[in-house]
């Protein structure tokens, strides 16, 4: 089982930072991939960014992030981050953390259906 609890995010304003963490524990084998993904009020899950975990070999943004959010990990502490830079109102969303399972890798774009295991969310909110 693998649990992932977020933690940070808040509010802030257009042209702002903020970062959400994502403390990983499990007791089984580790997961290959690990993104973040966002959902605003009224909309659809969109996947943000992916990296392989634990190497962190490569990493995947949405073309609306590129340039803006960094995704990183610290193996040593077992914790995900999300670095959000130059936010945007549009950015306003519940963050998820969400893991794969041990087998399978990361895809070239970030899936919320290759995810099995979810974080309750952290709430990010811009303002304008």
């Amino acid at each position: 089982q693998v649990q992932l609890l977020e933690s940070g995010g808040g509010s802030v304003q257009a042209g702002g930072s903020l970062r959400v963490s994502c403390a990983v524990s499990r007791n089984t084998a580790s997961p290959r991939c690990m993104g973040w993904f966002r959902q605003a009020l009224g909309k659809e899950r969109e996947g943000v960014a992916q990296l392989y975990w634990p190497s962190g070999a490569e990493t995947y943004y949405a073309d609306s992030v590129k340039g803006r959010f960094t995704i990183s990990r610290d193996n040593a502490k077992d914790t995900l981050y999300l670095q959000m830079s130059s936010l945007k109102p549009g950015a306003t969303a519940i963050y998820y953390c969400a893991a794969t399972y041990a087998g399978r890798g990361c895809a070239r774009s970030i899936e919320a259906s290759d995810y099995v295991h979810w974080g309750q969310g952290a709430q990010v909110t811009v303002s304008s």
